[in-house]
């Protein structure tokens, strides 16, 4: 392990204890008594607040009245998150209360010249492809704040151009696409639902205490998207359509490849023409569709798509 490393580590070590002594480093970082001193020394400069308590007892204690000084990150770690960061950028709304701007400035800030100078020049070459949404999720940090809370919501959701009212208990919230989503429990019917986060046009949060623990929904998140009425399905596809899955599938889904590679899931009654959509982006790479419903529905999407386009 590098110095820096292992100062970087020690610092977080020593964030969660009062005392130590210098055997407990020697023995954690299998380092001798006078690297252990010399460390000591080095995260005194780094402005971490270490005392020494005299005598036969002696040992070394963390003031906790001030600040530990931060973490130390590599530069490498440095542009990870400076990047990371950047794709926050392809989101109009977040869930938490800041401007990605500002956020910028403020890391730019911790840099030195040349540190700036090298992350705009790795700016022109390295690109995260990202899809810019234009839509505008007003109630993403309220929905996480019912997450955390395990609170439940009344929302108003726009489905079809028509407002719908919905109980829901949310438990997760995704990104996909430049899109938001946010995944619950509706307490009326028990069922999973998973909701565009800019079509909720209202949100408040219900006086009652939920009856699920988030962590119990999230565990249990699968079983409660498949109601007693879903229907299995398994499409077959060629191998090199594996791609397509593993850019887009949802949790009702998985993959299995052997020598043949299928799609295997469940869907609900309401939800056969999403799927159907689903699968007709794989083309001509599907080879078998089961049940034979689904593939009566993809072929008459795709009749109706061919009318259209004769018609034009």
């Amino acid at each position: 392990m590098k110095k820096s490393e292992r100062l970087n580590d020690m610092i977080q070590y020593l964030n969660g204890v009062e005392f130590f002594n210098l055997s407990d480093l020697m023995d954690k970082y299998n380092i001798s008594k006078s690297t252990a001193l010399r460390d000591i020394n080095s995260l005194e400069k780094l402005g971490m607040p270490i005392f020494s308590e005299y005598g036969r007892h002696g040992r070394y204690g963390i003031l906790k009245n001030r600040l530990l000084s931060p973490i130390i990150f590599t530069l490498d770690e440095v542009y990870a998150l400076y990047f990371a960061m950047l794709t926050l950028e392809s989101y109009q709304s977040t869930p938490f209360h800041l401007s990605i701007n500002k956020l910028n400035e403020k890391f730019e800030n911790c840099l030195s010249k040349e540190q700036i100078k090298q992350i705009h020049q790795m700016k022109k070459v390295l690109q995260f492809e990202a899809y810019q949404h234009n839509n505008i999720s007003q109630f993403l940090d309220k929905i996480l704040q019912s997450i955390l809370n395990e609170i439940s919501c009344k929302i108003q959701y726009l489905k079809n151009n028509k407002q719908v009212s919905y109980h829901i208990q949310f438990f997760k919230i995704s990104a996909k696409f430049g899109q938001w989503y946010a995944t619950g429990i509706d307490l009326n019917t028990n069922k999973h639902k998973v909701f565009r986060c800019d079509r909720i046009a209202l949100l408040e949060f219900h006086n009652d205490k939920s009856q699920f623990p988030v962590e119990e929904l999230i565990h249990g998140s699968l079983d409660l998207y498949r109601s007693e009425k879903s229907t299995e399905f398994e499409v077959e596809i060629l191998e090199q359509a594996k791609d397509i899955f593993y850019k887009e599938h949802y949790p009702s889904m998985k993959i299995e490849s052997e020598t043949k590679t299928f799609i295997k899931g469940s869907y609900n009654l309401d939800e056969e023409e999403f799927i159907a959509n689903y699968f007709i982006r794989y083309g001509s790479s599907i080879t078998s569709v089961k049940p034979k419903a689904l593939k009566h529905l993809i072929q008459e999407k795709i009749e109706n798509l061919l009318n259209h386009y004769e018609k034009l």
